[in-house]
């Protein structure tokens, strides 16, 4: 890990020690592990995710965890879960979920961050929604970019955005429901 990261996440760190408990006492646990999570934002961009996990221990994710919940759309209008384990949660995979405002409603996205890897902390995320729209219609103005690659087994299609990104949509009712799944390399 380089200098700047290492002092970024040290920053992080410090800031969100240095944080009084109002998330805290704004947060309240429904369990030691699952943390329903305030949309507040720090000054300098970090999130009231963010400040929960490294309130909580989790620091080798910190940063990562940052970008990837405001890229999701986590704001003010967004509620989340974090599901942080109570013992090392720095050495353990940190489990995210979001409801997410959307264009035809909301959507549900869930993130899970993998400390201690190659790239310094892994990402996916899963982005589901639903459209009115049949899945054909779904293709064409959502995702004409991507490539078909055909059916998962019968009723799911599958579109190609590359080695780490897919994208599922699955007939629902008189709509379609739209699953991105994406690995953050």
């Amino acid at each position: 890990m380089n200098k700047v990261v290492i002092f970024n996440l040290f920053s992080l760190a410090c800031f969100a020690l240095s944080i009084t408990a109002s998330v805290q006492a704004q947060t309240p646990a429904f369990d030691t592990n699952i943390k329903p999570v305030a949309a507040e934002q720090a000054p300098g961009g970090v999130n009231a995710v963010t400040q929960a996990a490294v309130q909580q221990g989790a620091l080798n994710c910190a940063v990562r965890l940052n970008q990837v919940s405001n890229f999701l759309g986590f704001s003010s209008q967004a509620g989340a879960v974090l599901m942080l384990h109570p013992s090392q949660p720095d050495q353990r995979l940190i489990p995210l979920a979001m409801e997410v405002s959307t264009e035809n409603g909301t959507a549900y996205v869930s993130a899970t961050f993998a400390p201690n890897q190659a790239n310094g902390c892994g990402a996916a995320y899963d982005a589901v929604a639903y459209w009115p729209q049949k899945c054909e219609v779904v293709v064409a103005t959502q995702f004409a970019t991507l490539k078909r690659v055909g059916q998962l087994k019968t009723a799911i299609t599958v579109l190609d955005g590359g080695v780490a990104t897919k994208v599922f949509l699955m007939p629902a009712g008189s709509g379609c429901v739209s699953i991105k799944k994406e690995v953050l390399l």
